[in-house]
């Protein structure tokens, strides 16, 4: 998987927020969603799925040495095998690892940009990933199953909203299951009556997700949730739901 796959036109990293050069210790991609098949060059708008998040983990993370980067496709669509998404996602890791280091990167994806994330936890310089609303096909259209290997070794969360009405929110539950098998460090939480965009809970969604970066990256202890869904068992671990409210009162486990 890489660059070259019949696109003329190259990815590239936005703009940092954070710290930079040195100052880094650990490094955020930010995935913005995509479609499922197109050409087209992504939309000026696709980074909007995911800005909010990215300035809130670097401002929470900043005094850590966090540094964020949204990461700009060639193409927007994945399209098919050529998995293209997946592929600007491992060329963005090998990027980081170029500018700043050996420093551990969360992959952190929305939509399709969750499907990337979740396919190029491979890349040796990822050591999580974070999964928002991911695109994933239907068991019966996918031709082979969604890969979970390369999770091994990695913490994953997912967060689902269960009024999802674009991304299939038990697809991503019959993922996780799978990828439970594989490795125990997965928790995925679902957001009760919110939809796709998650805008009812969006404060508690960027709360959940900075709890989630800080632990992963820097060894912050987790909340009391997060640290519950990632030691329950399955389904529990994996249906997970997210209090209104989180984030305002966390208490540490």
């Amino acid at each position: 998987m890489g660059l070259g796959a019949g696109a003329e036109h190259t990815a590239r990293l936005g703009k940092v927020r954070g710290p930079r050069g040195e100052a880094v210790s650990g490094v955020v991609l930010l995935l913005p969603g995509g479609e499922e098949v197109s050409e087209r060059r992504p939309s000026p708008l696709a980074a909007g799925t995911v800005r909010a998040l990215s300035g809130h983990l670097a401002r929470r993370g900043g005094p850590e040495g966090l540094a964020t980067h949204v990461v700009r496709y060639r193409v927007r669509g994945w399209n098919g095998e050529r998995a293209g998404l997946a592929g600007d996602a491992e060329w963005a890791a090998n990027e980081v690892v170029r500018r700043y280091g050996d420093v551990p990167v969360c992959l952190a994806g929305v939509g399709m940009g969750g499907r990337a994330a979740l396919r190029a936890a491979g890349h040796p310089a990822v050591g999580s990933v974070l999964s928002i609303a991911p695109w994933l096909p239907a068991e019966d259209m996918a031709g082979a199953p969604e890969p979970v290997k390369q999770l091994a070794g990695r913490r994953v969360m997912i967060v689902h909203g269960t009024h999802d009405g674009r991304t299939d929110p038990e697809r991503s539950f019959r993922l996780a299951a799978r990828v439970k098998k594989v490795n125990r460090d997965i928790c995925r939480f679902e957001v009760h009556a919110d939809g796709h965009g998650l805008r009812q809970y969006r404060a508690e969604v960027l709360a959940l997700s900075a709890d989630f970066v800080l632990g992963t990256l820097f060894g912050a202890a987790f909340s009391r949730p997060v640290a519950d869904a990632f030691a329950a068992p399955p389904p529990l671990g994996l249906r997970m739901p997210l209090a209104s409210g989180f984030g305002r009162t966390l208490r540490k486990p």
